[in-house]
C-alpha cells in the first residue's frame, strides 16, 4: 500500500480540481485568475504553468485571500501544500506528494479506532490492511486535494470520541474538541461526521442528559464554534458547492454509481473495464455492468460481503460498537442517498463525498473476517474458506491498485478522463495551436499537462474575431463557451470538425479565399 501510493505520482492527467488546488495555493482567485493573461497573443505551456506556481510576488496572504473567495473548501490542506511547495516545489509529484503522506495516517489511525470499538488487535491489523490495498483510497491518495486529510481526521475524531466516553476527563474531551476544529477546517461535510457522533451518544446514552452526554455537547460545541468565522467568510463571498453537485440525474443511474462506488473500496472494475464510467456534466453515464461486461458481477459478491459483515458486526458485538459503525453509515451515505432521491442531484454519486461510511462498511468487513479466521470458530474446513476469501479480497485490491497506479487516466477524473486521448491529438498537429474561452482557462491548464511544450494556446473572449496569420499552424478549439462555438461556426473563413466524441475538441480548418481556390 505504501508503495502504491509514491508509484509514479505525476502520471495520471492532473485534472480541473487538482488545477484549482495549485491555483489557490499559488495565491490567484478562482473568479479572475485570467484577467492576468496578456490579451490578443498565444501564450505558451510555460506561461499558463505560471499559475501552478509560487512566485514572490505572491505570499501567504494572496493564498488566504485565495482560499477565502471560494470558501466552499475548507484551508488546512492547502495552506499544508503551501508550506510543502514552499520547501520542495511546485512539481506534481510535489503537490501530490502531500495527500499521498497524509493517507499513511490513515493506517495506525484505523487500526487504533478498531482496538478502541473492538478490542481485538487482529481486527486493527485485518482493516489496515484493507486501507492499505484499496483503490479508492489509493486514487484520492494520489490526488492533490483534501480526502487524505479528510479520510484521516475522520477516523481520529472517531477514535477520540470512544475514548471520551470510555475515560470522561477533560482531557480526552479537550481532544476530541480539537479533532472536531480540525474535521470542519479539512472539510465541510465533516458536519455530517459529526451530525452522526451526536446520534451515536445519543443511543448510547438513552438520549439522558448524563455526565458523558453532557461532556460531549460542551466539547462538540466548543469545537463548532470555532467554524463560525469560517462560516462568515462563506457567506461573506457568496461560496457554495459546485451546482453540478445538484444536478438531477436518473434514479437507475444514481443506483449504479452507489454499486460502482461501493465496489471501488475493495475491487476497481475500471482496472478490467477501461472506460468512463461517470459523466458529471451531461449526466451520461456509462454502463460498466453486467450486460456489457463480465466483470460487472463483481459488485454482487461485494454487495453481499459488506451486507453480511454488518450484519455480523451489528449482532454478535456490544451494542455500542454497532451503533457507532450504524450512524456512521446513516449520517454520511444513507443521508446523502436520501437527499438526492428526494430532493435530485448527485452528492451520493461523488465517491469522495462517502469516505466516513465507507470507512465504516470497512471496520465491518475486518470484524467478520476476524471473526471467522479466529481458531474456536467453526470448523477447519470452514477456516480454510474464509482464509481464501480473505486472500482474494487482497488480491483483487492489490491487482486494481497495480493497474490505476501505472494509468494515466481514470474514472474519478470524471469531465477530465478523455484529456489524454484529447492531448495526443493535439500534438500530432503540425505548430499546434488551442483556441478557447478564458474562464474556461483552468481546463486549458488541466490539458496543458498532457501537451507538448511546443503547442500554444489562445483565448478569447465572447464576441473577438479569430485572427490566425500563420498559415502552417493546426488550429483545434477546445471546450468552448456556447457563444465562442457560434461566433466560429458561423464565422465563413473557417470550418469546424470534431475529431473525439467526448473530449469537446474541434479542429479548425480555414475556408479557402476565391483567389486561393
Amino acid at each position: 500500500g505504501i508503495f502504491f501510493r509514491f508509484y509514479q505520482l505525476d502520471q495520471k492527467i492532473y485534472w480541473i480540481d487538482e488545477v484549482h488546488t495549485s491555483l489557490r495555493v499559488a495565491g490567484y482567485r478562482k473568479s479572475n485568475f485570467y484577467e492576468q493573461l496578456p490579451t490578443g497573443e498565444s501564450l505558451t505551456i510555460a506561461q499558463l504553468h505560471e499559475f501552478q506556481s509560487l512566485s514572490p510576488e505572491r505570499g501567504w496572504g494572496d493564498t488566504i485571500n485565495a482560499l477565502a473567495e471560494n470558501a466552499e473548501h475548507a484551508p488546512i490542506y492547502y495552506l499544508l501544500t503551501r508550506l510543502w511547495m514552499e520547501i520542495f516545489g511546485n512539481s506534481i509529484t510535489v503537490t501530490r506528494s502531500v495527500a499521498a503522506m497524509l493517507s499513511l495516517l490513515a493506517f495506525p489511525a484505523i487500526y487504533f479506532l478498531s482496538l478502541e470499538l473492538f478490542s481485538a488487535p487482529i481486527v486493527g491489523w485485518i482493516a489496515m490492511s484493507l486501507v492499505a490495498v484499496s483503490p479508492l483510497h489509493l486514487l484520492y491518495a494520489q490526488e492533490a486535494r483534501q480526502y487524505s486529510l479528510w479520510t484521516v481526521v475522520t477516523l481520529v475524531s472517531g477514535l477520540a470520541l470512544l475514548r471520551s466516553l470510555r475515560l470522561n476527563t477533560r482531557g480526552s474531551w479537550a481532544i476530541y474538541a480539537g479533532t472536531v476544529v480540525l474535521g470542519f477546517y479539512s472539510h465541510l461535510i465533516s458536519g455530517l461526521v459529526f451530525f452522526g457522533h451526536g446520534l451515536y451518544v445519543g443511543f448510547r446514552e438513552k438520549w439522558k442528559l448524563t455526565q458523558s452526554f453532557k461532556s460531549y455537547l460542551i466539547a462538540s460545541g466548543l469545537g463548532c464554534a470555532t467554524l463560525i468565522p469560517w462560516i462568515v467568510v462563506y457567506f461573506k463571498n457568496n461560496s457554495r458547492l459546485g451546482g453540478w453537485l445538484g444536478r438531477d440525474i436518473s434514479l437507475d443511474s444514481l443506483v449504479k454509481r452507489w454499486l460502482v462506488n461501493l465496489s471501488s473500496v475493495f475491487f476497481d472494475l475500471h482496472s478490467v473495464y477501461p472506460q468512463r464510467f461517470f459523466d458529471v456534466e451531461q449526466g451520461q453515464d456509462s454502463p460498466p455492468f453486467a450486460w456489457v461486461n463480465f466483470w460487472g458481477y463483481a459488485v454482487i459478491p461485494i454487495l453481499l460481503l459488506v451486507g453480511y459483515a454488518l450484519w455480523v458486526t451489528v449482532r454478535k458485538t456490544p451494542k455500542s460498537a454497532g451503533w457507532f459503525l450504524l450512524t456512521s453509515i446513516a449520517a454520511n451515505g444513507l443521508f446523502l442517498m436520501l437527499y438526492d432521491v428526494i430532493s435530485g442531484g448527485q452528492r451520493s454519486g461523488i465517491a469522495r463525498y462517502l469516505f466516513p461510511s465507507y470507512l465504516a462498511l470497512q471496520l465491518a468487513v475486518a470484524y467478520l473476517f476476524a471473526d471467522r479466521l479466529r481458531l474456536d470458530t467453526g470448523g477447519n474446513l470452514q477456516r480454510r474458506i474464509w482464509q481464501f476469501a480473505y486472500v482474494v479480497l487482497l488480491g483483487v485490491g492489490i491487482v486494481s491498485c497495480a493497474v490505476s497506479a501505472s494509468a494515466e487516466t481514470w474514472w474519478h477524473k470524471y469531465s477530465c478522463y478523455y484529456d489524454v486521448e484529447v492531448a495526443q491529438l493535439v500534438n500530432q498537429g503540425q505548430n499546434p495551436l488551442i483556441i478557447g474561452s478564458p474562464d474556461r482557462l483552468s481546463r486549458l491548464i488541466a490539458l496543458s499537462y498532457k501537451l507538448n511544450p511546443d503547442v500554444r494556446v489562445l483565448t478569447l473572449a465572447d464576441g473577438d474575431r479569430l485572427e490566425i496569420t500563420e498559415p502552417s499552424s493546426s488550429l483545434f478549439l477546445f471546450r468552448p463557451t456556447e457563444e465562442l462555438y457560434k461566433s466560429l461556426e458561423l464565422d465563413p473563413r473557417y470550418t469546424l470538425n470534431p475529431l473525439h466524441p467526448f473530449g469537446h475538441i474541434w479542429s479548425i480548418e480555414k475556408s479557402l479565399t476565391l483567389d486561393e481556390k
